[in-house]
């Protein structure tokens, strides 16, 4: 099992390293793929990344169950649209997670 922190440990290190402030204007693309989703503030967005990485579903179910994390939603997006708002940022193939800070 010591195989498992290592690549929680690189992974982390990884995103962490990818994590920056984006326009949402720069992410429309990934958004209109349906690609984009939305943590919530109270969590680390690493942390999510690499649960993300690590392909853990149990975790991933209790964030969306919780309303932690979700697809933006239509309205959202327009909000941001219409003020080209910035937002912490980190892609994890073929997701990009996205939080306001």
């Amino acid at each position: 099992m010591a195989e498992a922190p290592d690549r929680q440990q690189l992974l982390r290190e990884e995103f962490h390293s990818q994590t920056a402030r984006i326009s949402w204007h720069d992410l429309q693309t990934h958004y209109a793929r349906g690609n984009v989703i939305l943590v919530a503030t109270d969590l680390d967005l690493v942390d999510v990344a690499v649960q993300l990485g690590m392909d853990n579903t149990d975790q991933f179910q209790r964030w969306i169950d919780n309303k932690q994390v979700a697809s933006v939603q239509p309205d959202q997006a327009q909000l941001w649209f219409d003020s080209n708002i910035l937002l912490w940022t980190v892609v994890a193939p073929p997701w990009v997670l996205v939080q306001k800070k």
